[in-house]
């Protein structure tokens, strides 16, 4: 398939449900335009269109839940503007225009971040934005995201990000961090697709299995592109992690290591959806893509 089409596809589903929701300020104007500014850098929508490729896997109409996988990009948005605070990873660049913090300040970014995350719960919880889909299914997916989003998650996995800075890397700690930090939103995703088109507990495991593959197969690429990478295609400046001395894939197995990581996890990936049809297609190209992409 086209998976380049498809992808611009979908982003453009939830670019249009984004800039409608924001068509009318929800907030104070600078808040409001923080969290916009933030939101329309440029971001790829993985997450969204993994929740969205999930669904359709199942059965279902990507049309149908546009709100609840676009209140993904909220959550991974918000990580980003509060990862690029200096008291985090203080950075300059994100996508290649200056972070949040340095348009609007700490104070705003940091209250821009704590909106995008609430306000993503209030769009999960408000069941009246499609009839096809089941309440008890939406509160399956709060708790999957809110598992994913929080200390079980992606909060722990940023804290001990934090905590491993200049430490001398090691398995079990890389492993925990990656798989809290990046992967666990990621297959949050993927799981919440099915959990709303109604999958059976078979195919749940199955697109669980690919979500926890392609989550970690995700961070590894990020680790070797800030390697590898061009600053002005990666967005964001080149060899940063080394700069901060993050634990990462590369400096603890070396590149060629990474990145036969990073196929025998896109390999997995692929074989989990074995039980799926062709309609799983998009997730089985949006992985083989993972392997491809330069930014």
């Amino acid at each position: 398939m086209d998976i380049k089409t498809y992808l611009k596809e979908r982003k453009t589903l939830v670019d249009s449900f984004l800039e409608s929701y924001f068509s009318s300020p929800l907030t104070p104007k600078t808040l409001n335009d923080s969290m916009v500014y933030s939101l329309s850098a440029g971001g790829k929508r993985i997450r969204p269109v993994l929740c969205l490729a999930a669904y359709e896997a199942c059965g279902g109409k990507a049309e149908d839940i546009i709100p609840y996988a676009s209140s993904l990009e909220f959550i991974h948005t918000y990580s980003l503007i509060h990862d690029d605070l200096p008291a985090m990873d203080n950075d300059d660049l994100r996508r290649g225009k200056p972070t949040n913090h340095k348009v609007f300040g700490e104070g705003m970014a940091i209250l821009a971040g704590d909106g995008l995350l609430t306000e993503a719960f209030y769009m999960l919880s408000n069941n009246r934005q499609s009839s096809s889909i089941q309440p008890a299914a939406i509160l399956k997916v709060i708790r999957e995201i809110a598992m994913a989003s929080g200390i079980h998650g992606m909060v722990g996995g940023q804290a001990q990000d934090l905590l491993s800075e200049d430490a001398e890397p090691d398995e079990e700690t890389l492993a925990f961090i990656h798989r809290h930090k990046t992967a666990a939103l990621i297959t949050a995703s993927v799981r919440s697709g099915g959990l709303l088109a109604g999958c059976g507990d078979e195919q749940i495991f199955r697109l669980t299995s690919y979500g926890e593959n392609i989550g970690l197969a995700f961070q590894v690429i990020d680790d070797i592109l800030d390697v590898e990478g061009e600053t002005e295609v990666l967005g964001k400046p080149k060899g940063s992690d080394e700069k901060k001395k993050k634990m990462t894939y590369p400096k603890l197995y070396g590149i060629e290591r990474s990145k036969e990581k990073a196929k025998e996890l896109i390999d997995g990936a692929i074989e989990a959806l074995d039980v799926f049809d062709e309609k799983a297609e998009p997730l089985r190209a949006i992985a083989r893509y993972m392997l491809e992409r330069k930014s």
